[in-house]
């Protein structure tokens, strides 16, 4: 069987875990629209316009045409962000402390849910999963690991407000408007416990796109996300359309 058309064993494990901890009902509810309503709403657009999965061989593809490319664009980032959070929440540093593996925790089971709300939503049109590259990162080090915490945060909050531009449907759009509004909050954490009061920091995110005397958060294209987070994917991401 193909790539895409496989749920992993990692996956099964992380949905039954989430189930298990927070359950389906507030799931749903932490999502707002909820999964049904958004996937009944792309399942007529699809209908409509004859989508398939855009999957290639070697990979998978974005395609940017429509509402379904940025979808798909936030799916690989939640992806490799909840893969992220999984692996530190499964073995934190031994530095962590006790408050800080709970939010851990809770920031993991945020990122599972932002994952499978845009699977759920996509259907037979969300891309295949990501094989992530985490090689560079030392998961027994609290530094280290607070360190791709931070990149990872604060290039999900510049992806999204640099997609937002694309978004046609208002729907998608207030789903992605409640999304950033949390991974912001992951940001400011983490930044915090960085560095005590660095968490409305805007001028270190100038190179993400964010202007401080505006009062302005990050915004990046997505070939520039893409190009930034590369190195934590191995699973070859093609681009048109964009």
């Amino acid at each position: 069987m193909k790539h895409n058309e496989l749920e992993t064993k990692n996956e099964l494990q992380e949905k039954s875990l989430f189930d298990k901890t927070v359950g389906r009902r507030s799931f749903l509810q932490y999502a707002g629209a909820g999964a049904a309503g958004i996937a009944l709403v792309a399942a007529g657009c699809k209908k409509d316009r004859g989508y398939e999965n855009p999957t290639m061989n070697g990979g998978v593809t974005l395609d940017f045409k429509d509402d379904f490319g940025v979808l798909n664009y936030a799916y690989a980032l939640e992806q490799l962000e909840a893969a992220f959070y999984v692996k530190v929440a499964s073995a934190p540093p031994a530095a962590f402390t006790t408050a800080q593996k709970a939010y851990f925790q809770d920031i993991q089971f945020h990122e599972i849910a932002h994952r499978e709300f845009f699977k759920a939503a996509l259907g037979t049109a969300a891309i295949g999963s990501l094989e992530v590259d985490f090689s560079s990162i030392d998961f027994t080090s609290a530094s280290s690991v607070l360190g791709a915490a931070m990149a990872f945060e604060d290039l999900g909050v510049s992806a999204y407000n640099g997609a937002g531009p694309r978004i046609k449907n208002g729907t998608y759009l207030l789903l992605a408007g409640k999304i950033v509004s949390v991974e912001a909050r992951h940001a400011a954490y983490v930044r915090d416990l960085i560095s005590n009061g660095s968490f409305a920091d805007l001028n270190s995110l100038a190179s993400l796109g964010a202007n401080n005397s505006a009062g302005l958060d990050a915004a990046l294209t997505p070939d520039k996300v893409l190009t930034a987070a590369q190195k934590y994917i191995k699973t070859k991401i093609n681009v048109i359309n964009l």
